[in-house]
């Protein structure tokens, strides 16, 4: 079963009761037993509830895992699998990843005697350099956030298993439709469910993918004790939004490319980053692992003053100033006070994330009017 049939049809069956096409909404805490132990396979709404249950079998079908998770936002799936970890712990991560995520390994999990490396995840030899017996964990983004650099996959979990490490990727920023990391050897797959899979910026979500039976029990174990689950309304909105994902990430691509080939050109713009560049760094990696580019990506201005930057933040009218991305409207957002205010300003400089950097998700409006509406805005 090919990819766009899958997102359609994966771990969705007509209701038994009345025929329903759509999974219902269970919307239920609790569920009557015959006797003690005598169920329908489903006790407590925080450990199962089938709403969640049909989402989590979508989910592993459409990024070829075995199982699949679901938690009540993408930070809450980061938190699970950190989770894993122990006190002595090692993990090597990208230096170039989503603020949040940045945030729960420096200011939640360092305190619990976690160490945490900050790599070039474009160079696996980066990665190699600090690996050690304590390594457990190697945590990446591809395309990153906000600066689209792209890590090879296989180059990277052939390290990890060398060194005996979980390889988890976040795939939000591809989406299933353009890469499922599983396939190049990571072992776990985490999503912000609220940005491509949802796309309709109207639910927090997030998951976790993977194949192997005993990490799905260790994991299942954390999502039921520490209960970060979604409830069945969020899980619905989810199993809605993966039935247009083909469609919606093709419309993303197309007007992200537009935008981007267009910025390139405009005499006012500094720099572009967009991973579909034949001339981006990591373009041939991008090319070998994704099905095409998508439509996210960062900008700066030949005028590198904050205040040319405010200029085009404040006066975009398609482009909405708003934290998020991956729903069918546009967003313009600024990572320095918005995403990754919490990275220290060094650390972000020293990446070229500048106070000045402007990043874009670019929706499925007509691609004449979103960049006649840059243009306005730019100059």
């Amino acid at each position: 079963m090919r990819l766009e049939t899958k997102l359609i049809h994966a771990g969705v069956e007509p209701d038994p009761t009345t025929g329903a096409i759509m999974t219902p909404i269970y919307q239920t805490s609790t569920y009557v037993q015959k006797a003690p132990g005598d169920h329908k396979g489903y006790e407590y709404a925080r450990t199962q509830n089938p709403t969640r249950d049909a989402l989590q079998s979508a989910l592993a079908a459409i990024e070829s895992g075995s199982w699949g998770l679901c938690f009540g936002s993408g930070m809450a799936a980061t938190d699970a699998v950190l989770k894993l970890l122990e006190p002595g712990d090692e993990v090597v991560a990208a230096d170039d990843m989503y603020g949040g995520t940045y945030r729960i390994f420096t200011k939640v999990f360092e305190k619990y005697g976690i160490r945490f490396h900050f790599v070039d995840m474009q160079n696996p030899s980066a990665v190699a350099a600090v690996l050690n017996a304590r390594t457990r964990l190697i945590w990446t983004e591809t395309p990153t956030n906000p600066m689209m650099t792209i890590t090879d996959i296989a180059a990277v979990a052939e390290l990890a298993k060398a060194h005996k490490a979980l390889l988890c990727v976040d795939n939000t920023f591809a989406s299933p439709y353009l890469q499922n990391p599983l396939e190049w050897g990571a072992d776990l797959v985490v999503h912000s469910a609220t940005k491509y899979l949802g796309g309709h910026s109207d639910v927090v979500h997030g998951c976790i993918i993977g194949k192997d039976a005993a990490l799905e029990e260790r994991l299942r174990f954390i999502q039921n004790s520490c209960g970060a689950v979604p409830g069945p309304q969020d899980c619905f909105l989810v199993l809605r939004g993966l039935k247009t994902l083909h469609v919606r990430m093709q419309r993303h691509c197309e007007n992200g490319r537009t935008v981007a080939e267009w910025l390139r050109a405009h005499p006012k713009v500094g720099k572009v980053y967009w991973c579909g560049f034949e001339d981006s760094p990591g373009f041939a990696v991008a090319r070998k692992q994704m099905r095409d580019f998508g439509g996210m990506m960062s900008f700066t201005l030949k005028d590198d003053r904050m205040e040319a930057a405010n200029r085009v933040l404040s006066s975009t009218r398609l482009f909405s100033l708003a934290e998020s991305l991956g729903g069918v409207e546009s967003l313009i957002g600024h990572p320095a006070s918005m995403t990754h205010a919490s990275i220290p300003r060094e650390d972000r400089i020293r990446r070229g994330l500048l106070d000045s950097l402007i990043r874009l998700s670019v929706g499925l409006e007509n691609a004449d009017d979103l960049l006649a509406d840059l243009d306005r805005a730019i100059g």
